[in-house]
């Protein structure tokens, strides 16, 4: 880690502990006043630290907001595992928990399939959000702000004959999910596996997303389509549980 990021964290760490001017921080780190500014204007910059008229330096929102989606997303996976695992035990397929955090979707929970196929997926790994269940049904529920925000970086590549590979495709395709209230992956990321997925809410809309995978040839579209009502019931359990109405 580099002097000036290991410094950054350091300064984050301490306007929590207490708010503090550029002075008395660049006392308490052993820098220039002006170098200590400097380091300020970055966090603030980024939404990291915000000053107060009396110039002292407190946190800003955009950390107080990701640190708030972090502790949503942890309280979604311990909230969700119990009925993830009862959920696993009647299907029988890899069960997949995928929670937004901040303007990212991430794997938090995965129950793995009973045969012992191990898919790709691992915890706290990014969603591929054009061509998955769970990435598709947040982003339907998302308002267009939010879903430009996730899709901003997303390098659309083809997997399979399958994949969507433009926004105009997807946007299409989100609308269907959107008006049936879930998604699939029909051999979009890896031909030979498919999903079906729900959306998981909180008081505030979408939060995450629980989904169903298995191989093909264990189980195909169908076959998933047939646990729908039960994975749907899992989902508003978990939604209650987080406040959602």
């Amino acid at each position: 880690m580099s002097q000036s990021v290991r410094r950054a964290a350091r300064i984050i760490d301490s306007i929590a502990r207490h708010p503090a001017g550029v002075s008395e921080l660049a006392d308490e780190f052993g820098v220039h006043r002006s170098t200590m500014f400097r380091e300020l204007q970055s966090l603030e910059e980024v939404g990291y630290v915000r000053k107060r008229p009396s110039g002292e330096y407190v946190l800003g929102l955009h950390l107080i907001s990701l640190a708030h989606q972090a502790s949503e997303s942890f309280d979604l996976a311990e909230i969700a595992h119990e009925r993830l695992v009862k959920l696993h035990r009647t299907v029988g397929n890899t069960i997949h928990l995928a929670a937004v955090v901040d303007h990212n979707i991430v794997y938090a929970d995965k129950i793995e399939d009973t045969s012992g196929v191990r898919m790709y997926s691992r915890i706290g790994s990014p969603v591929r959000p054009y061509c998955s269940g769970v990435g598709k049904v947040i982003l339907a529920e998302l308002g267009s702000a939010d879903r430009d925000a996730v899709l901003a970086d997303v390098v659309w590549e083809k997997f399979t004959e399958k994949t969507l590979t433009s926004r105009a495709a997807l946007d299409t395709e989100l609308s269907a999910v959107a008006a049936r209230g879930w998604a699939v992956d029909d051999g979009e990321f890896e031909d030979f596996v498919n999903c079906i997925a729900v959306p998981i809410r909180g008081p505030a809309g979408v939060v995450g997303a629980l989904s169903i995978t298995a191989i093909r040839m264990v189980a195909d579209l169908n076959a998933l389509k047939a646990h729908l009502a039960l994975l749907r019931g899992v989902a508003r359990e978990i939604s209650a549980e987080l406040g959602a109405v």
